[in-house]
């Protein structure tokens, strides 16, 4: 008489199921489970993807708000303010523009002033120019050189907005 013999576990070449480590322990578990038997003897349902992923957008969410509120709280009263023209003169291979900015807000701060040639038709963007600080109700005068507007001394405009 002949015993019958166990099938081995798995067949010679058959590939394992796969798995991944416990979330807790590390111990191989199957694919589509998050903890082991040990470290969840219950059987409680693991969270889903869907959970874990809008934990972390609300996270990235609540940064973004809290980001822009930092930023508003930065640049809060500063500006608006009012520019003009005080001269241009020809200089080496540009302008020597003297600009006045006055700052009307209740903080001092800086501002990147526009200078065009409103006759200008053309693409020609006109040159952008960097105040220094100008503090809370004061006024600067300043002389910056720029190239993009040629030599030709003419009639010019500024605008210079709120950050």
């Amino acid at each position: 008489m002949t015993t019958p013999q166990a099938a081995p576990a798995s067949a010679p070449g058959a590939k394992p199921a796969p798995t991944h480590p416990c979330q807790r322990c590390g111990t191989p578990i199957a694919i589509d489970k998050g903890l082991c038997e040990n470290c969840n003897p219950l059987g409680l349902r693991d969270s889903s993807s869907s959970q874990v992923h809008a934990i972390a957008i609300g996270g990235i969410a609540l940064f973004v708000l809290l980001l822009a509120v930092a930023g508003r709280i930065a640049l809060a009263g500063i500006g608006p303010f009012d520019a003009t023209i005080a001269g241009a003169v020809p200089q080496d291979a540009g302008l020597a523009v003297t600009l006045t900015v006055t700052n009307r807000g209740s903080s001092s701060g800086q501002t990147t002033c526009h200078v065009t040639d409103p006759a200008d038709r053309t693409s020609n963007p006109g040159a952008y120019v960097l105040s220094p600080s100008v503090p809370a109700g004061q006024t600067v005068t300043f002389t910056k050189h720029v190239t993009e507007l040629g030599t030709t001394v003419r009639p010019l405009a500024v605008e210079c907005p709120t950050p």
